[in-house]
Parts: C-alpha cells; structure tokens; sequence
C-alpha cells in the first residue's frame, strides 16, 4: 500500500536527518512512487511528518493496549493486583523498545523529545501520555504515602528505564559487551527491569 510505504520510509529519514533535512523526492523514491503521492495522501511535507508521528503513535498504542487494559482494571484492586500490573505494563513497554522495527520509531520520537512541534503533541496524545498516566495511577495506588509530585517523579523514571533499552541501544550493547540483545540478553534485562521497579516501589517512606 503506499500510504504504508511512504509512513514507513518517512519515519526512517526523518529520524535519521530530520524535517529540513528529509527530501520528499528522497522519500518517495525509497517508496517506489512519484512524489505527486505525498501531496495526494498528505498534502505535502509537513502532513507526511504528522502521519507519521500518528502513525507512531497508533503502532506502539496497539501493542501496549493490552496491558494498558490491565492495568486500568488493577487502578481499583489490591495493592498486590496494582504492583503485579504496574511490572506487566513495564515490561510490554520494554519489549516494544527491543522490537527491530522501534529503532526507526525512536530516532523519530527522540527528535521531538530535544525539540518539540506538533508532531510531538501528537506523539504525547497517543500514547506517552496514555501510559504515563496509568503508571501515576498504578503508583497511587501502590505507594497512597507519596506526595504527588514524588509519584510523577517515580513513574517517569520507572517509565526511563524501559526507555533505555532503545534510546540507549548502543550503550547498552557496549556494557553488555554484545553486538544485538539475543534472546537471553533480553530476558536478563527484563528481569532486572522487574527487579528495580519492585525495589522501588517497594522503598521504605
């Protein structure tokens, strides 16, 4: 489809170069069309680059509404069902940031973390603020001791630490003294990630 193609294609030079540096004949040669298609399905450059942070955006959401489910349910449980979903959430977000195809997704995203436009509202609305927010409630009903402002603090760093796995995908590689994060690798950091997080959680007030 070339709406697809296009999407994918943009996302990956506009995270590589950025807006001014993405050439829209560039784009739609890697796509296999004329560049006439980005004005017909977008209407230009700029809708391409809002596409594509929605299209983002729409992509992680579907692989992390199952879990954002989950957890929304736990908001009203136990402490037990809050923790246990608060470490599901965390570690479907840090599989999504191991997935092969999040490497373009992220360069993207980490643009418009340094320096945000709309593309960046876009991103927050459909799903960095759908998560965080479940996290901040899973928190508060976690940890009901914590001031609120401690509670954001504690979600976005928790939130951070998934983060990483794809942010920092080169680091990571050189401290683990690996080249790709196989399968074991993964495992290992999943469980860790599950470990801090029940550690802090659990911190003494």
């Amino acid at each position: 489809m070339v709406q697809h193609a296009l999407l994918e294609t943009a996302i990956d030079r506009f995270g590589r170069v950025g807006f001014e540096g993405a050439s829209t004949r560039d784009i739609a040669h890697a796509s296999g069309t004329a560049m006439s298609s980005i004005t017909y399905h977008f209407g230009g450059k700029q809708g391409l680059y809002l596409a594509a942070a929605d299209y983002i955006a729409a992509a992680m959401a579907d692989r992390l509404t199952p879990a954002l489910t989950m957890a929304r349910t736990a908001c009203e449980g136990t402490h037990e069902d809050a923790t246990e979903a608060l470490l599901q959430l965390l570690d479907n977000v840090a599989a999504v940031m191991m997935l092969p195809e999040s490497a373009t997704w992220s360069a993207f995203v980490v643009r418009e973390q340094q320096n945000p436009t709309e593309a960046f509202d876009r991103l927050y609305a459909g799903v960095i603020q759908r998560v965080v927010d479940v996290f901040i409630a899973l928190i508060t009903r976690i940890r009901p001791d914590l001031p609120r402002r401690e509670a954001l603090a504690t979600g976005l760093l928790l939130f951070g630490q998934a983060l990483v796995l794809r942010v920092c995908r080169a680091t990571v590689c050189r401290v683990l003294g690996t080249d790709t994060l196989d399968e074991s690798t993964q495992t290992l950091l999943r469980a860790r990630l599950r470990a801090n997080a029940l550690c802090i959680l659990s911190e003494t007030p």
